[in-house]
């Protein structure tokens, strides 16, 4: 039986500078939005803070972000299985600070699914969701857009195009899971522009499920990523 999958991606309200994305020293990013699609439903749930007008805020506040923890773990609660793409090093550990409720995160992050650590423990490196997309014939991300432009447009009050954008994202990792275990893989466009596979027999795995695959050989690569990398913000004992 597939899963009753709820999809989550949050931006960030931030502006980063760079273009590698190296955003652990300018932390705290802050959130202005979210998203979150559960199977089956026609449109994505959209989160984020309001001013007194009722226009959407700079970022969420923290009782907007604990909010938005305590849904994700009510729904986790009745069965639905959590869903992101980057979310354990990224989303959570991100949704943990702004939220003040980081053992609540962790206990949703390690039993959530998050496709990108599942297929780096797998492969030894990370995969982007756009290649994913695209070596599963599925739609991407709105064309000229990506999330590091979400917090500028945000600031400039393009609330509209970074709502629809994260939208997207959350439409994305929903279809991207359900079509990979119909076909039992995960396909994606290399650096070479080729295919790259990787088999599903038993369909997504958790964090925790994840966490136990053997280490893949990564003698080959010069810096590989660890998988501490991922996990370093859970609290101690997770």
């Amino acid at each position: 039986m597939a899963h009753r999958y709820l999809a989550f991606d949050i931006e960030t309200s931030k502006d980063v500078p760079g273009e590698d994305f190296n955003w652990r020293p300018h932390r705290p990013l802050g959130i202005s939005c979210a998203a979150t699609l559960e199977s089956g439903a026609a449109q994505p749930v959209l989160w984020h803070g309001k001013t007194p007008d009722g226009h959407p805020a700079e970022r969420m506040s923290q009782a907007d972000a604990r909010g938005l923890v305590e849904y994700l773990s009510k729904m986790a609660a009745d069965g639905f299985k959590i869903l992101t793409w980057n979310g354990l090093g990224f989303d959570f550990d991100i949704l943990a600070e702004e939220s003040g409720a980081a053992a609540m995160c962790a206990e949703c992050a390690l039993d959530h699914v998050d496709m990108m650590f599942h297929a780096f423990c797998s492969l030894g490196y990370p995969i982007g969701l756009e290649k994913a997309a695209q070596g599963m014939g599925l739609p991407g991300k709105p064309p000229g857009m990506n999330g590091a432009k979400a917090p500028k447009l945000w600031a400039q009050g393009r609330f509209q195009e970074v709502l629809e954008y994260v939208a997207q994202d959350a439409r994305t990792a929903l279809e991207l899971a359900e079509t990979c275990e119909e076909r039992r893989k995960l396909q994606w466009i290399t650096r070479r522009g080729t295919i790259g596979s990787m088999p599903l027999p038993r369909g997504w795995l958790t964090v925790r499920e994840a966490l136990r695959l053997p280490e893949p050989d990564t003698s080959w690569m010069s810096t590989p990523m660890r998988r501490s990398g991922f996990t370093a913000w859970l609290p101690a004992g997770r």
